[in-house]
């Protein structure tokens, strides 16, 4: 009989704890530790992004770029306002997302392993190729072939893609690349175009379609030589607010705002 018993009483605390054990597992994320959090729209998005003519970039004192002005066309559609934070680094761009500091990231996060860890895509994708940007003139051959680089001065933005891709490459082709990491609070990609324009560097590398916007400032630059293979890229949102980057799809799948996304593809690009 008090057999019976302790086996009826551990019956009833078993099942008074499971339900406790299940709550604290079935509320995360995908790796069950984040909470997704209320799946309502704020009123305020608190958005990063770059400075980039791609992105986002002020003339004549009206804030321009294909991000920010897709990113303020779905706001006021959902009558959301924007709080915009500039960031230096895309990898701080994350680190804020990770944080909390932002719910989005309206910039051109690279679809790859490093990044689905830390973020979840969304939004408008976008297809490129990193380039080579070098002079046509000067009388000197162009680069062609990436083993053509070996024994060059190549400048890229610090703890960047460019900057990890030319280290990797560096480390294929058996090193003899001299890199040259560029502190972004100093200069911006466009500014390296600018110079290797201008002579002051002879080598950069851009993703394609910043380079295509560039080559309408600069036609002296040759930017046909590709450094990598395709590489998707989107804008991105935190693994525990999913919900968020559903909603920005369903809002950018319909007729009159992918017609609104390919009007603003060819303005820019």
């Amino acid at each position: 009989m008090k057999k019976t018993l302790l086996s009826l009483v551990s019956v009833i605390l078993l099942l008074s704890v499971v339900p406790s054990f299940l709550s604290c597992r079935g509320g995360g994320g995908e790796n069950g530790t984040e909470t997704e959090g209320p799946r309502r729209l704020p009123d305020t998005l608190r958005v990063a992004t770059l400075y980039s003519p791609a992105s986002y970039f002020i003339y004549r004192g009206q804030e321009m770029g294909y991000d920010y002005e897709l990113l303020t066309a779905m706001a006021a559609d959902k009558g959301l306002s924007v709080k915009l934070e500039i960031a230096p680094t895309l990898a701080r761009a994350v680190e804020m997302l990770d944080s909390g500091v932002v719910d989005l990231i309206a910039y051109e996060v690279p679809v790859t392993a490093e990044y689905k860890e830390k973020v979840v895509a969304c939004g408008p994708e976008n297809i490129t190729t990193q380039v080579l940007v070098q002079p046509r003139k000067g009388g000197e051959e162009l680069i062609t072939d990436v083993t053509d680089l070996v024994g060059k001065d190549v400048y890229v933005e610090a703890e960047s893609k460019y900057e990890a891709r030319i280290r990797n490459l560096n480390e294929e082709l058996g090193g003899g690349i001299r890199i040259h990491s560029v502190d972004r609070d100093t200069m911006i990609t466009e500014d390296l175009i600018a110079m290797v324009s201008n002579g002051t560097i002879p080598l950069t590398i851009v993703d394609s379609d910043i380079a295509r916007i560039n080559k309408t400032y600069y036609n002296d630059l040759d930017i046909t030589m590709p450094l990598s293979f395709e590489q998707r890229s989107a804008w991105a949102v935190a693994p525990g607010k999913k919900w968020l980057g559903d909603s920005i799809d369903a809002w950018l799948d319909t007729d009159a705002n992918r017609a609104g996304q390919a009007h603003l593809l060819k303005r820019y690009f």
